[in-house]
C-alpha cells in the first residue's frame, strides 16, 4: 500500500522482471522507470522523442547504477510505429512481466493520428489497444504478469459516442479526452474478463492531478489570466510527478495484487468507477470497433 505521504512503501526486488513503460522520458512515466530501476528491473522506455528519452535513460542509469534500462521508439499515434516497436522488442526479449500503458495526450484542437483517428482517442486508446494485444503472447508466457492502464477521474464525465466515435460530426476537446479515458477503463475491464485464468491481470488507475507536460495543451492555463491567477490557485492541489507515479508502482508491483484484476485504483486504493465504465454492451462495442480500426489480432484473447 501507499503511506499517508503518498509513497508506495512495499519493498520489492524486481531483479529479473522485464517491464515496458510508455511515455517515460518525462513526468509520471520517468519517475516510474526511475523507481523500477532502483528495484533492479529491466525496463524498456517506449517513447516518441529519442533525444529526450536517451537523456532521461542516462540520468536514471547514472543514479541507480542499473544498466538494464533501454529505449525503443514508440509513437502511439502511428499503428506502424506500434507494430515496429513490438517487433523490435520481441527481437530483444522473450519475456514481459509488466506493461504500463502510461503515455497519453490531453486537450487541444482536433487533429488526427497517422491512420486518421481523432488524436486523443488514437493516442490514449487505439495505440495502447494494439500494443497490448500484440504483447499478450509474451505476457501469457511470463505469467503471473500485469497490464496497467493509466486512465483518469475524467472518465466519470465521459461517454462513448457510438454514432460519432471519431468526433467527425462534432468535436469537444474535453469531451474527446474524457471519452478516451472512459475507453481506457472499458478496455481494461473487458481485457480482464477475456484474460481470466491466464495469469495475466489488467487494472486501470487515476494517478491524481499531476503537474506534467499534459498541461501544455490546456490552452486556458497558458493564457496570461491562467498563468497569473488560476495556475497558482490549483498548484497546491496538484501532485508532483514522483507522487503521481506511486499508484502505478502499487498496481505494478504490490505482491497482494498478483491475482487482482479488472479494478480501478486511485491513491493506491480501489475506487468505484462511473456507471458508464461498467456497461458491458458498450465495452464489447468499443472492443469490436478497436479491433476493426487497428487490425489487432485478438484471436489469441479468450472468449
Amino acid at each position: 500500500m501507499c503511506s499517508r505521504a503518498g509513497k508506495f512503501r512495499e519493498q520489492t526486488d524486481e531483479t529479473g522482471k522485464v517491464i515496458i513503460v510508455t511515455g517515460s522520458n518525462t513526468g509520471i512515466g520517468k519517475e516510474t522507470v526511475w523507481e523500477l530501476a532502483r528495484r533492479g528491473a529491466t525496463v524498456y522506455m517506449a517513447c516518441r522523442d529519442r533525444n529526450k528519452a536517451e537523456e532521461a535513460r542516462q540520468e536514471i542509469i547514472q543514479d541507480t547504477k542499473n544498466q538494464n534500462i533501454f529505449f525503443l521508439e514508440l509513437d502511439l499515434g502511428s499503428l506502424d510505429s506500434v507494430r515496429k516497436f513490438v517487433g523490435d522488442f520481441k527481437r530483444e526479449q522473450d519475456r514481459l512481466h509488466v506493461l504500463i500503458n502510461n503515455a497519453g495526450v490531453m486537450l487541444g484542437p482536433r487533429k488526427l493520428t497517422k491512420e486518421g483517428f481523432e488524436w486523443q482517442l488514437g493516442v490514449n486508446h487505439m495505440g495502447p489497444f494494439l500494443l497490448t494485444i500484440l504483447l499478450i503472447d509474451l505476457l501469457k508466457k511470463s505469467a503471473p504478469s500485469r497490464i496497467i492502464n493509466l486512465s483518469s477521474i475524467a472518465h466519470t464525465v465521459g461517454r462513448i459516442n457510438k454514432t460519432d466515435l471519431n468526433s467527425e460530426k462534432s468535436y469537444s476537446e474535453t469531451g474527446a479526452y474524457s471519452q478516451s479515458k472512459l475507453a481506457n477503463i472499458l478496455f481494461t475491464r473487458e481485457l480482464a474478463a477475456r484474460l481470466e485464468g491466464t495469469g495475466v491481470t489488467a487494472n486501470a488507475l487515476h494517478p491524481g492531478v499531476v503537474n506534467t507536460e499534459l498541461f501544455r495543451n490546456w490552452r486556458f492555463i497558458q493564457t496570461s489570466f491562467g498563468k497569473r491567477l488560476v495556475k497558482p490557485l490549483i498548484l497546491p492541489f496538484v501532485k508532483s510527478p514522483k507522487s503521481g507515479a506511486q499508484t502505478s508502482l502499487f498496481a505494478a508491483l504490490d505482491p497482494d495484487l498478483e491475482r487482482v484484476t479488472g479494478l480501478y485504483f486511485s491513491d493506491c486504493k480501489p475506487k468505484r468507477v462511473a456507471n458508464a465504465a461498467t456497461d458491458e454492451e458498450t465495452a464489447k462495442f468499443l472492443w469490436a470497433e478497436s479491433e476493426k480500426w487497428t487490425g489487432a489480432p485478438t484471436s489469441q484473447i479468450n472468449l
